[in-house]
């Protein structure tokens, strides 16, 4: 079995990648820095690894990468690469946000389609596309990172029910959690309020969850809980609630 990471270097894709070597699989590790990915090469010893050292919020680069895997036996795509924002929509840098969109949405979107096509064709595979809670909310002080988690949320629920109406053996699934003890905080010059979950426990509970063919996976009980209860409020209020919540965080300057 074989499985594709993006964003492997660190955190969530990083732990990802070590689950899977455990389990077994051979791995596809995609993300900017190849020192990082070389590092993890030597670490999962135990199993096949191929690296690529890619900018993947290049269009082409995301075209050109999967050319040179297609021809692969890939059993699991892993979207994961993406990076968020703090601070007030009004003095966030634009540059940066249009470079999230095309990292969040864009390539999110043209490796969703690419690899549905691929795995359609011989009707098996997983497709799991690493999202956020945040992907069920607005996000003030977020606002730019808020509305990218939700377009793949949204895209994934969509491809999900398409999927199950073609009775299709292919499986994507959203993996949308809370805080998790990532580098996600140091790269959007903030921190969390709250204390932050394991990232290879969340790594492991979004692998077997997918495997169980598992649409919207949310690990820990207090996100299950708020999201649930997040039904039922005013989005006014919900609205104070998640901008009281993104303000703590944000590091001031």
């Amino acid at each position: 079995m074989k499985a594709v990471i993006t964003g492997a270097s660190s955190g969530i894709g990083k732990d990802m990648a070590r689950y899977l070597a455990f389990l077994g699989w051979d791995l596809i590790l995609v993300a900017r820095r190849k020192e990082n990915l070389e590092l993890l090469k030597e670490e999962l010893a135990n199993v096949n690894v191929e690296i690529y050292a890619v900018d993947l919020a290049v269009e082409k680069n995301v075209y050109s990468f999967y050319e040179k895997v297609k021809d692969e036996d890939i059993n699991l795509f892993v979207n994961n690469a993406g990076f968020g924002l703090f601070g007030d929509f009004c003095h966030t840098d634009l540059n940066r946000e249009l470079q999230m969109i095309d990292l969040n949405v864009k390539t999110y979107h043209i490796f969703t389609k690419l690899f549905l096509k691929y795995f359609c064709e011989k009707n098996s595979g997983y497709i799991l596309n690493v999202c956020s809670s945040a992907g069920f909310l607005a996000g003030p002080n977020m606002a730019t990172y808020y509305a990218t988690k939700n377009y793949v949320t949204k895209l994934t629920m969509a491809v999900h029910e398409e999927l199950r109406r073609n009775h299709s053996a292919v499986v994507i699934s959203a993996l949308c959690p809370g805080p998790v003890n990532t580098e996600f905080n140091k790269v959007a010059h903030g921190k969390f309020s709250v204390k932050g979950l394991d990232s290879y426990q969340v790594a492991k509970y979004a692998i077997d969850k997918t495997f169980k063919r598992k649409l919207i996976i949310v690990p820990g009980i207090m996100m299950k809980v708020g999201l649930f209860f997040s039904r039922f409020i005013p989005w006014s209020f919900l609205l104070k609630i998640v901008y009281s919540i993104q303000y703590r965080k944000e590091i001031k300057k």
